[in-house]
């Protein structure tokens, strides 16, 4: 093994000498890097192989190259550049080759030699990597996508890209975005066709026998491509894909038109369909040219172009009556409402619409959970209060056991101040099942601190206590704790905590909370204090160091503190605490007592 790194390290010789001989390194810095690439190399020809190892030195090569970069710019010599970077481009490689060979299932190292390939113009290298790399991972359809495109945009190589992509067909004969790809790859050839005839017919040159194809001129190939794809491929999703690649190329109009009439034949039940053929009404008026067009008269034309999409989803939703279809025009209409325009009629009208489209929706009983709070959001936003109410009471009757649904109309009634409020809450909670009601209660409890007498909150504190499950009440003992004390004072959160901690689950908030409220007062007891925190350990003292360091910091800094308790404290907690955490409250002690803690 040394022998070989011996020999390796010779090898670098006549670069690092043309280096110090061009001034590019000093003989200080030849020196320094032979020492770190010897010890890279014993690294990589060790029997117990390690992929940090080989990413550790294709990095400091990848840096070298980058600083002999730097260095030429600065000193203005580009000469030598075979003997320097040839030799180093050339060892990377060998590196990564070696590498993905060990760890081939590894598609970030591939990803990476490609990477490197690419940033430093290795055409060559990289066919090679790709070829090696689709042949191991050919399961993996971005990675053809990628070589095609490759081939396609970078060595101008239509032949290649299309061989690739019909290689990742045979491989992948159903995926969809190959065949977008392909489709795209297809229209681009035609273009870069179309351009070379039309700078020829410039400048009049003679071709010979040499003729252009007029049906790939005319895209005829990535006809065929659709075609196909289109009897392996159902969804609509796939058609619009592809008649958006289509629309990105001016000589498309006859593919588009056949696109087109394909899904209308094929998926006219599709809401995306109809989607899609409403939003199309938008394009085609704004074909038009308007640059000498008054402000008045876009506003009008936008107008005119809005009513024609909603004529197109009026009669979508007569002929699909989903709810996917009400969620498509409804959709449309909130991004039209939410478009910024200067004109206050057209925004009264794009509201007045959008409100019109949900009334329908709700009257077809075809308006899901997400749009009854969309709805209820414009209604509030309009200043619509009473419709508001109105319409959050029925999705509360539709959606009767949505707890999601109850808490949109609380907050409705709350934040118009609504007299009912108390009753909707009792309604909510027999509705819903009591295993997800927390956010109800906090909510209902968090309204009424802020509207009912203490003696009405108190009682609605101790009833959730009761009606939420345990897990759940942890949360509101909390909360009641913190409410008692903003409310009452010391004396009844004490007595408070007392009962509280009668029954059980606690969380550790819960203890911290009174810990901190004894803390704040002016005769803080650490008599007080050594409770709460001996409640606490006997709940949480297996599982948490920082509340045996917290206790013994108390007893250390506390004016009636006793630092010879502290002893005891760290034995106890020393049989307590399970697994690691033994480890970890020792370090941590130990830095308490050097004062680093």
């Amino acid at each position: 093994m040394a022998e070989r790194i011996e020999q390796r390290l010779e090898d670098r010789i006549p670069e690092l000498e043309q280096l110090e001989r061009v001034g590019l390194f000093t003989h200080k810095e030849i020196r320094a890097v032979l020492r770190k690439a010897s010890a890279l190399e014993y690294k990589i020809q060790r029997r117990a192989l390690r992929k940090e190892d080989f990413i550790n030195y294709i990095q400091y090569e990848v840096n070298l190259l980058e600083l002999i970069k730097k260095r030429r710019a600065r000193i203005g010599y580009s000469f030598k550049k075979d003997e320097i970077e040839h030799s180093i481009l050339h060892r990377v490689h060998s590196l990564f080759n070696r590498a993905t060979g060990k760890w081939k299932d590894d598609v970030q190292l591939w990803l990476s030699h490609v990477a490197f390939c690419k940033q430093w113009n290795a055409k060559h290298q990289l066919s090679k990597v790709f070829s090696t790399m689709l042949a191991i991972h050919s399961n993996k359809p971005a990675l053809w996508i990628m070589a095609a495109k490759w081939e396609m945009e970078t060595r101008l190589s239509s032949e290649s890209a299309r061989h690739l992509f019909l290689r990742a067909l045979r491989f992948h004969p159903e995926c969809p975005k190959l065949y977008q790809e392909y489709f795209r790859m297809e229209l681009m050839h035609a273009e870069k066709q179309r351009k070379e005839k039309k700078e020829f017919e410039q400048a009049k040159m003679d071709l010979g026998e040499f003729n252009y194809s007029e049906e790939i001129l005319n895209g005829e190939m990535a006809r065929i491509v659709y075609r196909d794809a289109s009897q392996k491929i159902k969804g609509v999703e796939f058609q619009l894909a592809v008649l958006s690649i289509a629309k990105l190329f001016d000589f498309t109009q006859d593919l588009q038109k056949e696109i087109l009439e394909s899904l209308q034949a094929r998926y006219a039940d599709d809401p995306l369909t109809w989607d899609y053929m409403a939003r199309r009404e938008l394009e085609l008026g704004s074909l038009q040219p308007t640059e000498h067009s008054t402000k008045q008269k876009k506003v009008s034309e936008m107008a005119q172009r809005e009513e024609r999409c909603c004529a197109v989803f009026d009669e979508a939703v007569g002929a699909v009556p989903t709810e996917d279809m009400w969620k498509c025009y409804i959709t449309f209409c909130l991004e039209r409402y939410n478009r910024k325009t200067n004109s206050e009629e057209l925004k009264q009208k794009r509201l007045e619409r959008t409100l019109s489209v949900f009334s329908k929706a709700h009257e077809s009983n075809l308006l899901s959970e997400a749009l009854y709070k969309q709805w209820l959001q414009l209604l509030l936003d309009s200043s619509l209060s009473e419709k508001a109410v109105e319409v959050a009471e029925a999705a509360t009757r539709l959606f009767s056991q949505s707890m999601e649904t109850w808490q949109m109309r609380l907050r409705v009634l709350i934040q118009l101040k609504r007299d009912d409020v108390t009753q909707c809450f009792e309604e909510a909670i027999k509705h819903v099942k009591s295993k997800g009601t927390l956010p109800l209660w906090t909510l209902w409890v968090e309204w009424s601190e802020g509207t009912n007498s203490k003696e009405d909150t108190e009682a609605l504190y101790q009833r959730s206590l009761h009606a939420t499950t345990p897990v759940e009440s942890v949360t509101m003992k909390e909360m009641y704790l913190d409410w008692t004390y903003r409310s009452s004072g010391y004396k009844k959160v004490k007595r408070l905590f007392t009962s509280l901690c009668e029954n059980r689950p606690f969380s550790l908030d819960f203890f911290r909370k009174m810990i901190q409220i004894e803390k704040e007062q002016e005769s803080c007891k650490m008599l007080h204090l050594r409770e709460y925190y001996e409640r606490a350990l006997r709940e949480f003292g297996s599982t948490n160091t920082d509340l045996w360091l917290d206790y013994i910091k108390e007893e250390l800094s506390h004016p009636q503190g006793k630092p010879e308790n502290c002893g005891s404290i760290h034995w106890r907690a020393m049989k307590m605490l399970q697994g690691d955490l033994v480890e970890d409250f020792v370090s941590k002690y130990t830095l308490l007592q050097t004062g680093h803690l």
